[in-house]
């Protein structure tokens, strides 16, 4: 059960390792983008290239697709960045539903664990497995495997490493379940308990009043999506690249500073240098780019 190409790599590790696929769950095709075109989601374009089975379900409680799925008669239910399930579905298979997480449980609950972590600095994240219950992300532990955050990575860097290392996990944990070589541990709650909830519009307005770091590590930690934003002029002005300077400086907080080609801007501690940015209404571009064609002299974001 997956939809986003995060689950595609799972899926392909499971095909790989010779497990029979009863069936694919994943999302209804949706229209998108400007023409509004009917688009599948990434999980079923790799399912169907396979010539596996595809369900789609609008409303997972629905007679018909509980009656299909059940049909089904598969032992193991595997998600991977799929939606919530209610219980009528994940107790269903004998073996259990277990889930891949993007952190370490029990830190980082929620829905957006990569984000947060690189938003708070850290320097170490990694993938768990775990048996669905009743509560979000709470379920005992089956597996789990470390790595790094580097300290200029993005999130979208974070994300793709992470992809394959828990494709890598899913296939280890369905392994070790199919054998009945696993033991399970409760997540242990601490009092450092950091968490990953939704991310909002407004969670991704830049305070250009914060220090160098925690600026730094807001805008990699909304990269690529959904970006961090400030407003330049009264234009919405999306920060998709940048690298820190460390520097003691007279500047007000979000003057922005043109030097050799590049966008630099004050903040508390040095400089936010601007590799790639989006004004409202253009594209993508580099910072270079920008600068030939608009100038920043003497303004400051707010």
């Amino acid at each position: 059960m997956g939809t986003p190409d995060f689950a595609v790599a799972s899926l392909e590790a499971l095909v790989k390792a010779g497990h029979e696929l009863v069936g694919v769950i994943t999302a209804p095709d949706r229209p998108s983008g400007r023409g509004q075109k009917v688009n599948q989601s990434a999980v079923k374009k790799f399912a169907v290239k396979e010539g596996l089975k595809v369900l789609q379900p609008e409303k997972l409680k629905a007679p018909e697709f509980l009656e299909e799925l059940s049909s089904l008669n598969a032992e193991l239910f595997v998600v991977v960045a799929f939606r919530m399930l209610p219980e009528l579905v994940w107790a269903m298979p004998p073996k259990g539903t277990f889930n891949l997480h993007g952190s370490l449980l029990p830190q980082y609950r929620g829905a957006a664990p990569i984000h947060w972590a690189v938003i708070n600095g850290e320097s170490e994240t990694g993938v768990t497995t775990f048996f669905l219950d009743h509560k979000i992300d709470t379920g005992e532990i089956i597996d789990q495997v470390k790595m790094t955050i580097g300290e200029d990575e993005t999130t979208g860097e974070v994300h793709d490493r992470m992809m394959h290392l828990g494709a890598e996990l899913v296939a280890k944990t369905a392994a070790a379940i199919e054998r009945g070589e696993i033991a399970t541990r409760a997540q242990q709650l601490t009092e450092d308990m950091r968490h990953a909830p939704k991310i909002f519009r407004q969670d991704c307005k830049v305070d250009w009043n914060k220090a160098l770091k925690e600026v730094h590590n807001k805008i990699r930690g909304l990269s690529p999506y959904p970006g961090a934003w400030t407003t330049l002029e009264g234009k919405t002005f999306k920060l998709l690249k940048t690298a820190k300077e460390e520097s003691q400086h007279s500047h007000k907080a979000g003057a922005l500073l043109p030097e050799d080609g590049l966008l630099k801007i004050a903040v508390e501690g040095g400089y936010i240098v601007v590799q790639e940015l989006q004004l409202e209404g253009k594209r993508r571009m580099k910072s270079d780019e920008f600068l030939r064609g608009y100038d920043v002299s003497a303004k400051v974001l707010v």
